[in-house]
């Protein structure tokens, strides 16, 4: 009874973990990737990372433009200040209002704003070259996670396999066990296979549900996915292209390697950008001002008057005051629209500076600019030594795949029919138990590296075909 329990306790750990799988929705290739591609965190940065560019790129483009730049205010001053009408000191409360508007236009600076534009447009582009690298590699990785999902649902199944072939065999034994007319030990050799054959089954499950956890890392989505098990035998075709071929092809389609050589010449315009500020910087201003102020003031002739002036004249030892004629005005506020209108003035020319000493900066910069170059370019040989490598690598590993496959196909031809015959003899009592696991054994071990062989060909298939042409 304790056996029983045991056993029922094995079998169903792995039955329950599969039926978590069965309330996950299942997809096909081609929906894991599309979901990837709208869901997975590491492109969505490296979109991000692209619309920066894009953003970097218009605004050095737009820096080509003159600058217009307006200015206002209205303020109050109280005691002695300047009175902008008249330029004179005034001891009052005094509102005043100025408004202008300038224009600079750079004519010439060593090429520096052509330079910086078109370097940002190579940084633009560099960044559309590696959001195209991470959605290349992201398809790839679920490709390769969907092949490796479905490899350990293979396993899966060989595993569940194995544990019904011997739960059949146990379960014959189990009469001729208890009717004491069988061999004690066989039946015992069997109760431990069993139990090996559940472990083996739960940690077949345990990857399983492991890969299918990966693959939903991958896609992000709102939903627990799964997929569809493999019906079809898989087909492991001779790969036909050289590593110098896939290299080759690479070095024209691979996005990173583009992404790097892109980043090379927009470093190049960097060193041009720093050499600039060797030369002058000639530009081009225009301005127009005009001002208010509650001091001004309108005088317009109301009429005349007659006055003293001051002098006299003396007739008969008498003198009499002069009077005169003078103009009478009368004061007005002269509105804020006609002072604006009136005060208006303007000036236009052209501004040299010349760079003649500013502590070395531009000799520095030009340095660094020129060391960022050295970077790119190491980059770039590092980029395509590192995919040589990755190909040859990748190529090795199919090529032993490949070849492993023909000769494990082999093999398990020789052990289904080892196995046969000693299942024959073991069901007719002509050989023990021990000859019987043993062929048992033989037969799963090389039909799980028959499995696993297969896959890990297409998976390296697919990892030279996505440097070969992309995904």
């Amino acid at each position: 009874m304790k056996y029983k329990i045991i056993c029922f306790f094995l079998l169903s750990l792995p039955l329950t973990i599969f039926a978590q799988t069965e309330e996950r929705t299942v997809r096909t290739l081609e929906e894991c990737i599309d979901l990837a591609l709208k869901n997975n965190l590491d492109l969505k940065q490296s979109h991000l990372n692209e619309k920066t560019s894009d953003i970097n790129f218009r605004q050095n483009k737009n820096a080509l433009l003159p600058t217009i730049n307006g200015n206002y205010n209205l303020g109050i001053s109280n005691g002695r200040s300047i009175d902008p009408f008249t330029n004179s000191f005034v001891n009052e409360q005094l509102t005043f209002s100025n408004a202008g508007l300038g224009l600079d236009a750079t004519v010439f600076n060593g090429f520096r704003l052509i330079n910086s534009w078109k370097q940002a447009k190579l940084n633009l582009k560099a960044a559309e070259m590696e959001t195209e690298a991470a959605k290349q590699a992201l398809i790839l990785n679920v490709t390769l996670t969907y092949l490796q999902v479905l490899n350990a649902q293979d396993l899966v199944k060989l595993a569940k396999a194995r544990v019904g072939t011997i739960q059949g065999q146990l379960d014959r034994l189990r009469s001729l066990y208890e009717e004491e007319t069988g061999n004690p030990a066989e039946y015992r050799d069997l109760q431990g296979q069993i139990a090996a054959d559940a472990s083996n089954l739960v940690e077949s499950e345990n990857t399983l549900e492991t890969e299918i956890i990966n693959l939903n890392t991958l896609i992000n989505a709102n939903e627990e996915i799964t997929v569809a098990a493999l019906d079809q035998k898989l087909e492991i075709e001779k790969y036909t292209y050289t590593p110098n071929e896939v290299y080759t092809q690479a070095l024209d389609v691979f996005p990173s390697v583009k992404a790097s050589d892109l980043s090379l010449e927009a470093a190049s315009k960097g060193v041009a950008v720093a050499r600039s500020q060797y030369t002058p910087e000639i530009s081009f201003f225009a301005n127009l001002n005009t001002n208010y102020s509650s001091a001004a003031r309108l005088f317009t002739e109301s009429g005349t008057s007659i006055i003293e002036n001051g002098d006299f004249v003396t007739i008969n030892n008498q003198n009499f005051a002069v009077l005169t004629e003078q103009s009478n005005f009368k004061s007005e506020e002269i509105p804020y629209n006609d002072q604006f209108a009136n005060n208006l003035n303007s000036s236009v020319g052209f501004a040299v500076t010349v760079p003649l000493f500013n502590g070395f900066r531009a000799k520095n910069n030009v340095a660094l600019e020129k060391i960022k170059k050295e970077e790119a370019q190491t980059t770039l040989e590092m980029t395509k030594l590192n995919l040589q490598q990755s190909v040859k690598q990748s190529y090795n590993t199919m090529q032993a795949a490949f070849e492993r496959y023909s000769l494990l196909q082999d093999q398990v031809e020789a052990y289904k029919e080892s196995f046969r015959i000693n299942e024959i003899r073991f069901n007719n009592g002509v050989s023990n138990s021990v000859d019987y696991i043993i062929s048992k054994n033989n037969l799963d071990n090389a039909q799980i590296n028959l499995a696993n062989v297969g896959y890990e060909y297409l998976l390296r298939v697919r990892v030279l075909e996505y440097y070969r042409v992309g995904l």
